[in-house]
């Protein structure tokens, strides 16, 4: 008989493969994406310490405080998700609470945006991960990202507590590892470890002024996944979540921002892949291995959030009745969608075959993030006046401070919109057309979904 602490290990090990990836694999392409580029920073000290120093303040206000310790409080009957906000919101009546209604499908829209990007741009970085050991597959990296796309949401049936256990020891294994290989350039220029001083991130804001927001647009990319922490709530439930984010993911993705930041201090050309610049020399090729096995389960952070919004969808009378499979006896929010999952990999493969390329998808990655996450702001600052019944000038602090940095990112984003940025805003408005069709279709419909128990 399993006991209650066992389960609560197993659920967090499962979490670590499922919710974790897409914000675990950030540290490849976050800080490369700030010093190099059109748009990239020149590698001197104060821009160093200003991006790693905004790069961490933004993971413990959005990730560790935002969403850990206060957008997860919300959950719709241990539902989790923006989806769960509505069905807090909606219970209201009155012209400001359809609005919010609107905005958090919306925002519910935007996270399927995501969930369709993620698993494209993660798979392709993978693959383009090993052209940087071999040339050999260049001209097949398409082809063996679709490949791998195919397998992934194939083996989805089995439910995001099988893939879990599948992933999850190797996604502990990607984050020991990031940790430890930053060690020794902390070491080396121990100065980096001042950007964790938040005032190295104001003084870079201030200098940059307007400029800074293509640094943004950058840092962005360190916390793509965090909506998913909220959405997967419903599979894991809080606990095991929070244990996994502060005892292990956060705690190595600072050490390795702050082992990138060493390495661009002491050496200016890492610039380029300042991530692998980590790695000695015989340990490149096996962390390309590792990369490209944790690049491709950070697609299942979004996809099993997807399913979590599909399932919530037709609970709330927002999408067409479809078929739902509890995978799970012991927890109500494990679900897989058949026809979402596979609505997705068309789509997903889609993307792959129209862009091509990582870079080319890299414009369109933080909107559909960024949108989300200001629309969460929102809709949690009702919830806590409402059903929490904070006062007004505490829950209006809380969210004022939460809203600065949204719509700072959003700005960031919107100077992408010519580069890829339109793709998530295309698809969250042709998602939102269907469901006003399906609202107007069948106005009088609120009950929950036929679901099929395996």
């Amino acid at each position: 008989m399993t006991t209650r602490r066992e389960s609560t290990a197993l659920l967090t090990l499962t979490a670590i493969g499922v919710v974790f990836g897409d914000i675990g694999t950030s540290p490849l392409y976050a800080l490369r994406q700030a010093f190099s580029g059109t748009h990239g920073l020149d590698v001197t000290p104060d821009n160093v310490l200003g991006v790693c120093s905004l790069v961490i303040w933004s993971l413990v206000l959005v990730v560790s405080i935002k969403y850990v310790s206060f957008v997860m409080r919300a959950s719709a009957r241990g539902e989790g998700g923006i989806l769960a906000l509505v069905a807090l919101v909606r219970g209201k009546t009155g012209q400001r609470h359809a609005i919010l209604v609107g905005l958090g499908l919306f925002g519910a829209a935007l996270l399927v945006g995501d969930g369709m990007i993620t698993p494209a741009i993660s798979v392709l970085s993978a693959v383009e991960g090993l052209g940087i050991a071999t040339r050999t597959f260049a001209s097949w990296i398409v082809w063996i990202t679709v490949a791998i796309l195919v397998a992934l949401f194939a083996v989805q049936r089995r439910g995001t507590g099988g893939v879990g256990l599948m992933f999850g020891p190797v996604m502990v294994l990607w984050f020991v590892v990031i940790a430890v290989l930053a060690v020794p350039a902390i070491h080396a220029r121990p100065t980096v470890l001042w950007s964790i001083d938040p005032t190295h991130a104001v003084r870079f804001l201030v200098a940059h002024r307007l400029g800074s927001l293509y640094a943004l647009g950058a840092v962005v990319l360190a916390l793509t996944g965090a909506e998913a922490l909220y959405a997967d709530l419903g599979h894991f439930g809080a606990a095991p979540i929070r244990i996994t984010w502060f005892a292990l993911v956060f705690p190595a993705l600072v050490i390795n921002y702050l082992g990138q930041g060493a390495t661009l201090l002491a050496r200016p050309e890492a610039s380029d892949n300042p991530f692998y610049a980590l790695a000695p020399p015989w340990g490149f090729y096996p962390l390309v291995a590792l990369a490209t096995a944790a690049t491709i389960i950070a697609s299942q952070a979004v996809i099993s959030g997807v399913f979590s919004l599909t399932y919530q969808a037709g609970q709330m009378g927002y999408a067409p009745r479809v078929r739902v499979r509890h995978t799970s006896t012991e927890r109500r929010g494990e679900v897989y969608v058949p026809v979402a999952n596979w609505v997705l990999m068309v789509a997903t493969v889609a993307i792959v075959v129209g862009f091509r390329s990582s870079d080319r998808l890299a414009g369109a990655y933080g909107m559909a993030v960024s949108g989300t996450m200001l629309v969460t702001t929102l809709l949690s600052y009702i919830v806590a006046r409402e059903r929490w019944r904070w006062g007004a000038l505490r829950a209006e602090l809380v969210a004022g401070a939460f809203l600065l940095i949204d719509a700072s990112f959003v700005a960031a984003n919107t100077l992408k919109i010519a580069e890829g940025a339109w793709l998530p805003l295309a698809v969250a408005l042709l998602l939102l057309l269907g469901i006003a069709r399906e609202a107007a279709w069948r106005p009088g419909r609120r009950h929950p979904s036929p679901a099929t128990r395996r």
